[in-house]
């Protein structure tokens, strides 16, 4: 009898000294969460069983909603801790809430666009290629020159209006907050930078 109640007096102290290291070591927010979730579960099944012996139908009731109440303010006591100790986290999702449209210029491209050859340009080409068919050879000869002059004429005159109406594009390479990424075209130089934060106005961009 002796050894049993021994048995069972160091078995608390051990189990004392468990707990109180456990205490005193420190855990991370999600695990604490955990441990305050399961604390709050095992108090409710206990005050479940409690409630049980309650003389009456509605005296059981009225305790098991009691019960119920006090394990939803320990789950939300739970909830607000880890949200108090995970600051980074919540600002990040406020943030991406508040502005949705807000993101970050990740690159800036300058590339040369060629131009469209309209009809002015096969006409003007295919004119002067004309004339100077025109002058070479004779008869027959003569008017394949011609004809021959206007068609290469013509592709010269659009050739020369594309390079003519070349120009520079600048691209700007945004990703937004929610991960979403576009792309903004521009014929005049932004002066957006890598890096640079932003946010949609109508169908473009401007700084923050």
């Amino acid at each position: 009898m002796k050894k049993t109640v021994w048995t069972m007096t160091c078995g608390l102290i051990f189990s004392s000294l468990a707990a109180t290291a456990l205490a005193q070591t420190p855990m991370s927010p999600k695990a604490q969460y955990t441990a305050d979730s399961r604390q709050a579960q095992e108090r409710y099944a206990a005050d479940k069983k409690l409630c049980n012996d309650e003389a009456s139908s509605t005296a059981r009731l009225q305790c098991r909603r009691d019960a119920k109440s006090e394990y939803d303010k320990a789950i939300s006591a739970a909830k607000a801790q880890l949200a108090a100790q995970t600051p980074a986290a919540t600002s990040k999702q406020n943030a991406t809430a508040a502005c949705p449209d807000c993101g970050r210029v990740t690159a800036v491209n300058v590339s040369d666009k060629k131009g469209e050859g309209s009809a002015v340009g096969l006409i003007a080409g295919g004119v002067t290629g004309a004339i100077l068919g025109h002058q070479v050879g004779g008869g027959m000869g003569k008017d394949l020159a011609t004809v021959a002059g206007a068609a290469g004429g013509a592709y010269a005159g659009k050739k020369i209006e594309e390079n003519v109406k070349t120009h520079k594009v600048w691209t700007v390479h945004v990703q937004y907050q929610d991960g979403r990424k576009h792309s903004f075209s521009f014929e005049q130089n932004p002066g957006f930078r890598t890096g640079d934060a932003v946010r949609n106005s109508g169908n473009s961009i401007v700084r923050q």
